[in-house]
């Protein structure tokens, strides 16, 4: 064990609950991947518990490499990664493989694995928020200098996000506007774009409820509609979800004794949440949101201790982003957002969005252990000095 731990930096609160959300992971899809394994492999549950664990391995060999760069390295390579990302987005958006009415999906060659582009797009563009504020600190207020450069990226990938799915455009464009107002981008500026977002909104829920289109915007508005009349036939989802709550108790029914997997669309993705509470209780549900919350607290806390301002952006960037993903996830199962697809990171099951989950805990570990690297060699330093002054 020492010889692993050895190799293992960073913030080891951190690597602990990620962790905990693995073995979660494995525990929860094994136990809802019922319906699905009847549906595709003649009821062979070990099929997909055996791919959804080869997904995490590869997703902690990732995170374990990213961890390993140096995170200054991550400002050169976001330039690759927003290059690379604008044009397979576009590409996506085109020609995409079409699941439930959206374009998000990318098939990968050979291994015949979908690919979410949006994903890529996320990680490639906090990155280089991060690099374009720390770059332009010493004309941060400027209108010219700095706002309108950080603004095209966001404004780019953001739209080419948002016609095939709307939550995760909205929550990478938020959790952009926190960064930017942590970079000290001129207040005035951002709240304007606040403005502009929520008037954008509105005329966004007007064409919403007054089209006819049957394909993505029509999915929108039945989920809108869905979400403000109650309606159970047509909330169909979120009420399965609430019934798996309710059933849960305090303690849960015990793991792989949930009733709602057998009724609940995706409950091994997108209502996951839902079935942890109907297994493992109110108190299952509330260990998960502790453990989220400790994710940002710990990503807080090193970037606050950070002395690189790119390293400081970058880790509260993605660290916020992570969480509030898995928030709205959370909010979706208890009905208080509408219904999103937004999956509980590194915890639904997935392919490459947990792949991409793994990388942003990687590079958030990776400024944990340069900082610690950079605070313990000054404290050596202090340390030489305090004693070379005694002597």
């Amino acid at each position: 064990m020492q010889g692993i731990l050895k190799y293992i930096k960073g913030d080891r609160v951190i690597w602990m609950v990620t962790i905990l959300l693995a073995i979660l992971s494995v525990l929860a899809v094994y136990s809802s991947i019922v319906t699905l394994a009847y549906k595709y492999q003649s009821g062979n549950t070990e099929y997909f518990l055996f791919k959804h664990t080869l997904i995490l391995f590869i997703g902690f060999l990732l995170m374990f490499a990213a961890h390993n760069v140096p995170y200054k390295y991550y400002s050169r390579i976001s330039q690759i990664a927003i290059i690379i990302a604008i044009p397979l987005l576009a590409i996506t958006l085109l020609t995409g493989a079409d699941i439930n009415e959206a374009s998000r999906w990318l098939v990968i060659p050979v291994i015949n694995q979908t690919f979410q582009t949006s994903d890529l797009a996320k990680l490639a563009l906090l990155m280089y928020v991060a690099r374009i504020l720390s770059k332009k600190q010493d004309e941060i207020k400027d209108f010219k200098s700095a706002f309108v450069p950080v603004m095209i990226p966001i404004l780019l990938v953001c739209g080419l996000i948002l016609p095939a799915n709307f939550s995760t455009s909205a929550i990478l464009f938020t959790t952009c506007l926190l960064v930017m107002f942590i970079g000290r981008i001129n207040l005035k500026y951002i709240a304007s774009l606040i403005g502009i977002g929520v008037v954008a909104l509105g005329i966004f829920v007007a064409i919403v409820y007054n089209s006819n289109d049957q394909g993505r915007v029509g999915t929108w508005k039945k989920r809108i509609e869905s979400y403000v009349n109650g309606n159970s036939e047509a909330n169909y989802q979120v009420e399965q979800s609430k019934i798996a709550i309710a059933t849960g108790g305090i303690f849960g029914k015990k793991p792989g004794n949930s009733t709602q997997r057998n009724f609940l669309p995706h409950p091994y993705s997108d209502f996951i949440y839902a079935i942890i509470i109907e297994e493992y209780g109110l108190i299952g549900g509330v260990v998960v949101l502790f453990l989220y919350l400790i994710l940002l607290f710990r990503g807080v806390r090193i970037a606050s201790r950070c002395s690189n301002i790119f390293g400081s952006l970058l880790s509260i960037g993605l660290s916020f982003s992570l969480v509030f993903q898995a928030l709205i996830n959370m909010a979706v199962a208890v009905n208080l957002f509408p219904v999103t697809g937004q999956p509980l990171p590194l915890v639904s099951m997935g392919g490459t969005s947990i792949w991409f989950t793994c990388l942003t805990l990687g590079i958030i570990l990776s400024v944990s252990r340069e900082t610690e690297t950079e605070s313990s060699a000054e404290l050596i330093e202090n340390n030489s000095e305090t004693a070379y002054a005694t002597h």
